[in-house]
């Protein structure tokens, strides 16, 4: 059992969590995640490693209300118990040496951003974080990413916060005016990474992506989380979760992240509905 040290909620469909896993606090990289159930009974979920503090032996979680299994994580308190907390999983980020990065985060994606562009900041290297949200409502994180970041480029698409504008816009932007970057970063939902790496292959500049397609086992032994990455097949738990972004087959990897749309929305819907049914008894 894993001890939920801290809960908090960072928009209404966004909760933050710290749980106590000495072991995985102390190996954890950029860009590696877990694997958790909230109970005996539950769903194997993975989730990307926010951030670490080995002194404490905790790990930052962040994740979205989505489904079954991320509504019954909600109602983890602080306080509260995970059942399983395996990690970490997945290779970690490749951030040796690079001078000068664009880190791109979309929506919750930004979570995963932010450890890479924090780690990025501790080595020295110059960062440039662009972030979007749908509305201002959605904002996460943007302290943390101030204080990773050289440049911050905040983005809503109703323009109710930051600059009006996709994340495109602004890295675009940065691009011509003369902005020269060994690399960019790109994490977030798939039509988005999908258009960030069809800017940059414009301009031939380097582009890493990180995948989170559905999950199982986290070995590479179920093929759940199978890619096509330059015509060849890619398991996103062992092979990744980053990617060239330029070699990703994004239409495949969008149109099995949509085959199990309506049974999520409805399990959602069931659990919604027992929690409820519970609250109201008491």
């Amino acid at each position: 059992m894993f001890l939920v040290t801290k809960r908090k909620e960072l928009n209404p469909t966004v909760t933050l969590m710290e749980v106590e896993a000495p072991r995985i606090a102390k190996k954890a990289k950029a860009g590696q995640f877990i694997i958790l159930r909230v109970d005996e009974d539950g769903e194997r979920i993975p989730l990307t490693v926010a951030d670490t503090n080995p002194e404490a032996g905790t790990v930052t979680i962040i994740f979205q209300i989505v489904g079954a299994t991320t509504e019954k994580l909600n109602h983890i308190p602080q306080g509260g118990y995970l059942h399983d907390f395996v990690g970490p999983l997945g290779v970690p980020s490749a951030i040796e040496g690079l001078k000068k990065v664009a880190v791109v985060g979309g929506g919750v994606g930004c979570a995963i951003a932010y450890p890479i562009a924090k780690a990025l900041h501790n080595q020295g290297t110059q960062v440039h974080s662009i972030v979007g949200f749908r509305n201002r409502d959605l904002v996460i994180l943007e302290d943390e990413f101030k204080e990773a970041s050289d440049i911050l480029k905040l983005m809503t698409d109703d323009g109710s916060y930051g600059e009006k504008g996709l994340v495109t816009d602004a890295l675009k932007a940065l691009i011509e005016s003369g902005e020269e970057y060994d690399e960019v970063i790109a994490i977030g939902p798939l039509v988005m990474m999908k258009f960030v790496s069809k800017l940059t292959k414009e301009y031939g500049i380097k582009t890493t992506v990180s995948m989170n397609p559905i999950m199982i086992d986290g070995t590479g032994m179920c093929g759940g989380c199978r890619l096509t990455v330059g015509g060849e097949t890619k398991f996103a738990c062992v092979d990744g979760p980053d990617f060239d972004g330029h070699l990703v087959d994004f239409d495949e990897a969008i149109q099995r992240s949509r085959m199990y749309f309506g049974t999520e929305r409805h399990q959602h819907e069931a659990t919604c509905n027992l929690f409820k049914g519970v609250k109201e008894d008491a």
